[in-house]
């Protein structure tokens, strides 16, 4: 087994402070300096580990859909034997949906996607929640099944775009937790199922 090396070992350790002060400050406002004290760290070494400022904001793109999914593989792999994955999944969203405020990074992408590398990371990572949610809906659906839902392609899209309208629910306090978690489990079960819980 080939042996990690200890920059990307030190990437990995370094990673979650540097995400949460581009979640914090957003891309623009974010200094290699401040990276640097937050990381407590000299700025030279910020730049051993990564060759500029885009660069560690594209690891933290990369980081958003990493985490999640290394949340939700842990939720599967607790959980009992024969459970619906998909409705696993909705429930521990409904409470936990944004909570690390790592959706911020993705809206300071979004302003950022005139720039090619930015905008391709961002394409990536929506594909891969994309891939991990209607893959999650075609295993919570029987193949035979004829009914009112979409289909598991546009469920997916409808998932995920479910989640950025509960972000911006929070971001602007626009919704409780409660109709936040309601949303998502409500309209969720909705695009699961093809018909309201």
């Amino acid at each position: 087994m080939p042996r990690i090396s200890r920059s990307a070992e030190r990437r990995r350790e370094l990673l979650p402070r540097i995400a949460r002060a581009f979640a914090e400050l957003g891309y623009r406002r974010t200094t290699t300096s401040e990276l640097a004290r937050r990381c407590q760290v000299r700025e030279n070494i910020l730049y051993r580990l990564w060759p500029d400022k885009k660069a560690m904001f594209i690891a933290c793109i990369d980081y958003v859909y990493d985490l999640s999914r290394d949340i939700w593989q842990d939720l599967l792999e607790r959980s009992r034997e024969g459970s619906d994955a998909a409705a696993l999944l909705l429930g521990y969203e409904s409470t936990h949906h944004g909570e690390f405020g790592f959706y911020r990074i993705v809206f300071a992408g979004l302003s950022e996607t005139d720039d090619p590398e930015i905008r391709k990371a961002l394409g990536r990572m929506y594909r891969r929640f994309h891939r991990f949610v209607r893959d999650q809906v075609r295993a919570h659906r029987s193949p035979n099944r004829r009914d009112a839902a979409p289909d598991a392609q546009a469920a997916a899209w409808a998932i995920l775009g479910l989640g950025t309208v509960a972000n911006i629910g929070r971001e602007f306090s626009l919704l409780s937790a409660a109709a936040r978690a309601r949303l998502i489990r409500d309209v969720g079960r909705l695009l699961l199922d093809g018909h309201a819980p």
